[in-house]
């Protein structure tokens, strides 16, 4: 949520940020309830401070008039604030200076290529066609038991996916790492390794509009429990984000980076048609998250940091990729600048987004209610990124594409050798 002040100093700003994002948020109307609260406000105030007149002049008439106003009053203002609150969390973030401006996800801009892309002497088969045929994903029988886009995981995809959380995991905690990845970016960047949360896979709804991830919009792509008045979570950073609400965090304590696992529910909405064979686009997934709460001034540093640790894990399997900067108009409206990376897929001889990386400034921060106590005891909004460590379905079919061979069996990139008890999938 940005300040109402801000929006009212920078409205040429403000709505060319709505107009870049395509935002459905009503400026004008927002400024008019604005005016239309802010009076209201100032009648009341008159009214209660004529009312503590009354009563120490005993003025029991008055009092009683005063007192009857206010019972109109009070309840208009409770209504006007909820429309001037649902009018301002439609308000998108305003993009970074360097974000590219375009419509759509035709205008992203590719700013860096790694690895080299297998030249295959066979036609390489389908995620879905190595996985059927190694026993690996069962989606038909998915199908029978829970609806479509479900899957089951069976036999060594189930133990790779754990070695992927292991691994990524302990590359995380990892100092030494973290510094190396570091030095590439800004010696300075303060080394706090991520802290390792499995956090909750549901959340109440005014946190989640708070996230900036619920609005009327976004709802139907959301899985609520009416009876529990809860949404499961679409990401492990949905609930990861809340993690400081209503606290002052010491400047001492910052950056404060967490790594988060989560099973995440999305309908997938408006996507019917698109992706539906296999584990690519799934009603239930599993994600490891990223979290970071940092200085204001620090920041967009951080997110170059994030990213750079995206490309270690996806380097370290030795897996093709490009990243992308995203444009204008395909950005989240939470997100003041946002970084994909897309990883080579064989068999859609093209590249499929894998990651994600979202800079918040304090637009999540200011609607959380998150802060940071300076060392001088100035309090402000902290600044929150979040971003992908790995889809882990994502990655699965990432590897399992890269890494088939002729025969039809799969190699194990070499760092998660350790965390597996075989060395490739081979046919029974």
């Amino acid at each position: 949520m940005l300040d109402i002040n801000y929006i009212k100093e920078n409205i040429d700003i403000v709505r060319k940020a709505i107009n870049q994002k395509h935002s459905h948020a009503d400026l004008d109307q927002l400024l008019s309830i604005d005016e239309k609260k802010r009076e209201l406000v100032r009648k009341i105030d008159e009214l209660r401070e004529q009312r503590n007149i009354a009563a120490k002049n005993k003025n029991i008439e008055q009092g009683k008039k005063i007192k009857e106003t206010l019972a109109i009053l009070e309840p208009q203002l409770k209504e006007i604030e909820k429309k001037f609150f649902d009018l301002m969390i439609l308000i998108p973030n305003i993009p970074l200076d360097n974000v590219p401006e375009g419509e759509d996800e035709s205008e992203n801009k590719v700013i860096r290529k790694w690895g080299e892309i297998k030249e295959f002497s066979f036609t390489p088969k389908s995620h879905i066609d190595l996985g059927e045929s190694l026993d690996l994903i069962n989606t038909s029988k998915a199908a029978e038991v829970t609806g479509s886009r479900f899957a089951y995981l069976l036999n060594q995809a189930v133990i790779l996916e754990f070695a992927i959380i292991s691994y990524t995991f302990s590359v995380l905690q990892d100092t030494q790492i973290l510094k190396s990845i570091a030095q590439k970016i800004d010696p300075n960047i303060s080394i706090n390794p991520f802290i390792p949360v499995l956090p909750p896979v549901m959340i109440k709804p005014d946190v989640y509009i708070k996230m900036g991830r619920l609005d009327q919009f976004q709802a139907e792509d959301r899985y609520y429990l009416p009876k529990d008045d809860l949404y499961l979570i679409g990401s492990a950073e949905h609930t990861l984000g809340p993690l400081h609400m209503n606290e002052v965090i010491s400047e001492d304590r910052l950056p404060l980076r967490y790594i988060g696992f989560s099973t995440s529910f999305r309908r997938e909405a408006g996507s019917y048609g698109k992706d539906i064979q296999g584990i690519l686009r799934m009603h239930q997934f599993d994600k490891i998250e990223l979290e970071s709460f940092c200085l204001p001034e620090n920041s967009k540093k951080e997110q170059d940091f994030i990213v750079a640790i995206q490309e270690y894990l996806v380097q370290s399997l030795n897996l093709p990729y490009h990243v992308v900067e995203i444009c204008t108009g395909d950005m989240g409206g939470p997100d003041a600048r946002q970084i994909d990376i897309e990883t080579w897929i064989p068999s859609q001889n093209k590249y499929r987004e894998t990651h994600t990386s979202d800079l918040m400034t304090d637009y999540q921060a200011r609607r959380l209610n998150t802060k940071v106590k300076r060392k001088d005891g100035k309090v402000e909004f902290v600044h929150t990124n979040d971003a992908t460590a790995f889809a882990l379905g994502r990655i699965l079919i990432a590897i399992f594409e890269n890494y088939q061979q002729e025969d039809g069996c799969i190699f194990i990139p070499d760092v998660l050798k350790p965390f597996v008890n075989f060395t490739k999938i081979s046919p029974k």
